[in-house]
């Protein structure tokens, strides 16, 4: 097992020196259906909220880098076998940081708590922002709640017409420079 406090320590300082702001750091099963994982690392870029192709490699270089280094000198971060991920948080991005739930609000969330609060365990409406370390949100069921941040499992924007039109547009520079490979049926 991971220890992703620890991974966010080592991280954290990578993507900054970059000039960017970490999101998230989660491991997830891998895509691949081997039954293996991935070490996910979400990132923006202050100026646009986004990562464009070349942050993301130049983020993943850094964290590989780093983490190649601990790692010959003994200091195992990840048990077994992995791959590494860097990621922009997308449109529909997780909402990690307390910045998140303010900058965000007015626009359609799902929030699923750790624990049930007034028989709720799920929620879904507009963000009303952070206040008194309380995420408010306009429950499409319940209305008006205030809930601790720290009772929050996870949360993420749900995509719609008004959080795409609210989005900078991505920028795809680059795009045109990726080559793909087919590969052959053995």
């Amino acid at each position: 097992m991971a220890d992703l406090a620890r991974l966010t320590e080592i991280i954290e300082p990578e993507a900054n020196a970059l000039g960017f702001d970490l999101v998230r750091v989660k491991m997830i099963a891998s895509e691949a259906g081997d039954g293996g994982q991935a070490l996910q690392v979400m990132a923006e870029d202050p100026a646009t909220g986004q990562l464009v192709l070349d942050q993301c490699a130049a983020l993943s270089r850094r964290i590989s880098e780093k983490l190649d280094e601990l790692e010959e000198q003994g200091t195992v971060l990840v048990e077994g076998a992995y791959h590494l991920e860097v990621s922009s948080p997308g449109i529909d991005r997780p909402l990690t940081r307390p910045k998140d739930f303010e900058n965000w609000a007015g626009h359609e969330a799902k929030i699923a708590l750790a624990e049930k609060i007034d028989g709720l365990r799920n929620l879904r409406g507009a963000l009303g922002g952070l206040e008194d370390g309380k995420v408010l949100i306009e429950d499409r069921k319940a209305g008006a709640i205030a809930v601790p941040l720290d009772a929050v499992h996870s949360a993420k924007l749900v995509l719609t017409d008004e959080l795409i039109a609210a989005t900078r547009p991505i920028d795809a520079s680059g795009a045109e420079d990726i080559v793909e490979e087919e590969k052959a049926n053995d």
